[in-house]
């Protein structure tokens, strides 16, 4: 009977990210399977809802000051990275160095992680998790790897076909099933791609996607001076 509720419990969550997000999973489904990119832009979600973070030197994250930035979200917890809505090790491998070795053409992409205390709830506790990246990550750089406290349900608040990411649920991290999604952002503070931040897979697709993104942007810039 309990494997037929977990069953039953995993069906709706695959369910809803199918309503929630279709062209996007269709993107996932063929990155996955190594198969060559045939789109030439990714699906564009409209405007994230307003956000105002803070970082631990008092720095104001907002829609307007990481305008013209490409931004990937996560949240994160104190407990990372032994139990927390991510992966920590493959964010870091899969994501952040490459933003590190690459920051000469790749300073305007950032990694943002709203603390949470695990429940979905806001947390002040950066220092703590900066001192845990310091250990964890090489090179950790924090104006590369953002972590901020505010509300971040106020940026995870989004619905598309009806469906909302702040969804909650026993199968989920905390209950909260925002806290283990990615949020891919363009420099128009526009969503480009929800994905799993606890699944190896999907971190490796959001950075495939995040360099897609990119050539979007070389392609038009390339065109501009035609």
């Amino acid at each position: 009977m309990a494997k037929e509720k977990t069953k039953a419990g995993r069906f709706r969550v695959v369910y809803a990210m199918i309503l929630l997000f279709g062209p996007a999973l269709l993107l996932i489904f063929i990155s996955t399977r190594g198969c060559e990119h045939k789109f030439k832009k990714l699906d564009d979600y409209g405007s994230v809802p307003s956000y105002n973070f803070t970082t631990n030197t008092g720095k104001t994250i907002s829609n307007k000051t990481l305008k013209n930035k490409i931004v990937i979200f996560t949240t994160i917890q104190p407990t990372c990275p032994n139990d927390c809505g991510l992966q920590l090790f493959h964010i870091d491998q899969l994501i952040y160095q490459q933003l590190r070795k690459n920051q000469k053409r790749m300073s305007h992409v950032k990694l943002v992680s709203i603390v949470t205390d695990g429940e979905g709830n806001q947390s002040d506790n950066i220092s703590d998790i900066e001192a845990t990246l310091k250990k964890e990550v090489l090179g950790y750089d924090p104006s590369i790897w953002m972590i901020v406290k505010g509300d971040a349900k106020s940026l995870y608040a989004i619905k598309h076909n009806k469906q909302s990411l702040l969804q909650k649920g026993d199968q989920y991290y905390g209950g909260q099933a925002f806290q283990e999604l990615m949020l891919l952002v363009d420099k128009q503070s526009h969503l480009r791609m929800v994905l799993h931040s606890s699944r190896e897979g999907e971190i490796r697709t959001m950075r495939d996607h995040m360099n897609l993104l990119e050539k979007e942007y070389d392609k038009a810039a390339w065109k501009s001076k035609k």
